[in-house]
C-alpha cells in the first residue's frame, strides 16, 4: 500500500540531510512502529510522506499503491488517504471545529453531507473520544489541552476515514486516561476498517502495548538499522538504544 523506495530528505531552507536512503514497506492492514533517539529524522519522515514544504525528497521515491505521490502537494495525498495525526495540532483561530470537519470531508468525498447527518456522527465521535460537544464551536484547537487537541486529531481520522494513518508522537501530552481512550479508538477504527495500516512514530514502547504493532523498526542515521517485533521495543526500553548493536533484529530496511 505504501512503500518508500531509498527516499534521502533535507531542509529546503539549509540543505540539512536528515534522511537517508530510507526504505520502508507498508502493506494493507498492517501496524507499523517507528521508534529512535531524538533528533533522527522521526517526525521528518511522518512530514516527508505528507510532502511537507519545510522539506525536499532529494532522491528515492514514496509510493502509494504502486504509483508516485512525490509530485502531489499535501492535500491531494489526504484525498487520496493519508492521514497524520500531527505532534503539536495546528491552531486556527476564526474556523470553527465543525467548519474545518465539514469542509475537509466534502473536499474528500466530492460530496457536502446532510447538516443533520453530519451534526449526528460528529457528536457520536466526539462521544467515542470523551470530547465535549461545545467543542464543536470553537476555534480550531484554540484554547485547547495537549490531550484534547490529541483527541481531535483522533476525531478527525474518525470522521475522514483516512486508508494510512500517520501516529507523530500521538502518546506525547497525554495521560493514561487519555491514551487508553484515543488507542481503543484507534483499534475501533482498524477493526472496522480491516484495510487500513498504521505508522506509529514514538520514542516509548507504552503505546505500543495498546496499538502491537507487528514491526518495530528502528531509526538511526537517517535509516532503518534494526527491525523486529514487540521484543525489539520492550529490549530499548530496557536497555536504551545504546544497546542496540546487541539486539537481534533483522537490519533490512525493506
Amino acid at each position: 500500500m505504501l512503500q518508500i523506495k531509498k527516499m534521502s530528505c533535507s531542509t529546503k531552507e539549509d540543505d540539512l540531510s536528515i534522511l537517508d536512503n530510507f526504505s520502508l514497506t507498508i502493506k494493507e492492514g498492517e501496524t507499523h512502529a517507528i521508534m529512535g533517539p531524538n533528533g533522527t529524522g522521526k517526525s521528518t519522515l511522518a512530514k516527508a510522506i505528507m510532502g511537507h514544504y519545510q522539506y525536499k525528497i532529494t532522491s528515492g521515491d514514496i509510493l502509494l499503491d504502486g504509483e508516485s505521490i512525490l509530485h502531489l502537494t499535501t492535500d491531494e495525498r489526504a484525498k487520496k488517504g493519508l492521514f497524520l495525526c500531527m505532534q503539536d495540532p495546528t491552531v486556527i483561530d476564526g474556523v470553527s471545529n465543525s467548519e474545518f470537519l465539514r469542509t475537509a470531508k466534502t473536499s474528500i468525498t466530492g460530496e457536502k453531507e446532510n447538516l443533520y447527518s453530519f451534526i449526528k456522527n460528529i457528536e457520536k465521535a466526539m462521544d467515542d473520544v470523551s470530547l465535549d460537544h461545545n467543542m464543536l464551536h470553537r476555534s480550531l484547537n484554540k484554547g485547547f489541552s495537549g490531550g484534547e487537541k490529541k483527541k481531535n486529531e483522533i476525531l478527525q481520522m474518525k470522521m475522514l476515514k483516512p486508508s494510512i494513518i500517520i501516529l507523530d508522537e500521538l502518546d506525547s501530552g497525554l495521560d493514561v486516561d487519555s491514551l487508553r481512550i484515543v488507542c481503543e479508538n484507534i483499534e475501533k477504527y482498524k477493526e472496522e476498517n480491516p484495510k487500513a495500516s498504521l505508522l506509529i512514530i514514538t520514542h516509548y514502547p507504552r503505546i505500543l502495548q495498546y496499538l502491537k504493532p507487528e514491526y518495530v523498526h528502528i531509526l538511526k542515521d537517517g535509516c532503518i538499522q534494526k527491525t523486529g517485533g514487540m521484543e525489539l521495543a520492550l529490549e530499548i526500553e530496557k536497555n536504551g538504544y545504546s544497546s542496540m548493536n546487541t539486539i537481534s533484529g533483522d537490519e533490512s530496511n525493506e
